[in-house]
Protein backbone atom coordinates (compact mmCIF):
# COMPACT_ATOMS: atom_id res chain seq x y z
CA UNK A 1 0.00 0.00 0.00
CA UNK A 2 1.39 3.38 -1.00
CA UNK A 3 1.80 6.07 1.60
CA UNK A 4 -0.44 9.02 0.81
CA UNK A 5 1.09 12.46 0.45
CA UNK A 6 -0.80 15.65 1.13
CA UNK A 7 0.10 19.12 -0.09
CA UNK A 8 0.77 21.96 2.32
CA UNK A 9 -2.41 23.67 1.13
CA UNK A 10 -4.50 20.57 1.90
CA UNK A 11 -3.06 20.35 5.41
CA UNK A 12 -3.63 24.04 6.12
CA UNK A 13 -7.22 23.84 4.87
CA UNK A 14 -7.85 20.70 6.93
CA UNK A 15 -6.69 22.50 10.06
CA UNK A 16 -8.79 25.56 9.18
CA UNK A 17 -11.89 23.38 8.91
CA UNK A 18 -11.52 22.62 12.60
CA UNK A 19 -10.09 25.87 13.93
CA UNK A 20 -11.83 28.55 11.87
CA UNK A 21 -15.05 26.93 10.70
CA UNK A 22 -15.79 25.07 13.93
CA UNK A 23 -16.19 21.62 12.40
CA UNK A 24 -15.57 18.83 14.90
CA UNK A 25 -12.33 16.89 14.52
CA UNK A 26 -14.24 13.62 14.19
CA UNK A 27 -16.35 15.03 11.35
CA UNK A 28 -13.33 16.51 9.55
CA UNK A 29 -11.53 13.17 9.82
CA UNK A 30 -14.46 11.38 8.20
CA UNK A 31 -14.89 14.01 5.48
CA UNK A 32 -11.18 14.14 4.59
CA UNK A 33 -10.50 10.41 5.04
CA UNK A 34 -7.45 10.92 7.25
CA UNK A 35 -6.60 9.51 10.66
CA UNK A 36 -7.49 11.59 13.69
CA UNK A 37 -3.90 11.44 14.94
CA UNK A 38 -2.69 12.86 11.62
CA UNK A 39 -5.10 15.79 11.73
CA UNK A 40 -4.24 16.53 15.35
CA UNK A 41 -0.50 16.46 14.50
CA UNK A 42 -1.12 18.90 11.64
CA UNK A 43 -2.97 21.14 14.08
CA UNK A 44 -0.03 21.05 16.55
CA UNK A 45 2.55 21.75 13.83
CA UNK A 46 0.62 24.66 12.37
CA UNK A 47 -0.03 26.17 15.81
CA UNK A 48 3.58 25.79 16.99
CA UNK A 49 5.37 27.22 13.93
CA UNK A 50 2.99 28.48 11.25
CA UNK A 51 5.69 29.65 8.84
CA UNK A 52 7.79 26.47 9.12
CA UNK A 53 4.94 23.96 9.22
CA UNK A 54 4.74 21.39 6.43
CA UNK A 55 8.00 22.21 4.60
CA UNK A 56 7.39 19.74 1.76
CA UNK A 57 9.05 16.72 0.22
CA UNK A 58 12.69 16.38 1.09
CA UNK A 59 12.89 19.79 2.74
CA UNK A 60 13.93 20.09 6.36
CA UNK A 61 12.86 22.68 8.85
CA UNK A 62 15.46 25.40 9.24
CA UNK A 63 16.62 24.19 12.67
CA UNK A 64 16.99 20.58 11.51
CA UNK A 65 18.85 21.73 8.42
CA UNK A 66 21.26 23.73 10.56
CA UNK A 67 21.84 20.75 12.87
CA UNK A 68 22.62 18.53 9.87
CA UNK A 69 25.10 21.11 8.51
CA UNK A 70 26.81 21.38 11.90
CA UNK A 71 27.09 17.59 12.22
CA UNK A 72 28.69 17.47 8.78
CA UNK A 73 31.18 20.17 9.77
CA UNK A 74 32.04 18.36 13.03
CA UNK A 75 32.75 15.18 11.07
CA UNK A 76 35.02 17.11 8.67
CA UNK A 77 36.91 18.78 11.53
CA UNK A 78 37.38 15.46 13.33
CA UNK A 79 38.80 13.94 10.15
CA UNK A 80 41.22 16.88 9.79
CA UNK A 81 42.23 16.53 13.43
CA UNK A 82 42.88 12.81 13.01
CA UNK A 83 45.02 13.45 9.93
CA UNK A 84 47.09 16.00 11.85
CA UNK A 85 47.57 13.56 14.74
CA UNK A 86 49.05 10.98 12.37
CA UNK A 87 51.51 13.48 10.97
CA UNK A 88 52.83 14.66 14.37
CA UNK A 89 56.56 14.15 14.82
CA UNK A 90 57.69 11.79 17.54
CA UNK A 91 59.43 13.17 20.61
CA UNK A 92 63.22 13.12 20.25
CA UNK A 93 64.98 10.25 21.92
CA UNK A 94 67.41 11.12 24.69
Amino acid sequence: MMRRKFSREFKVEAVRLVTDRGIAVAQAVRDLDVAESVLRRWMRELTATPAAAFPGNGQMRADLSQIAALKKEVARLRAERDILKIGEPCAPLA
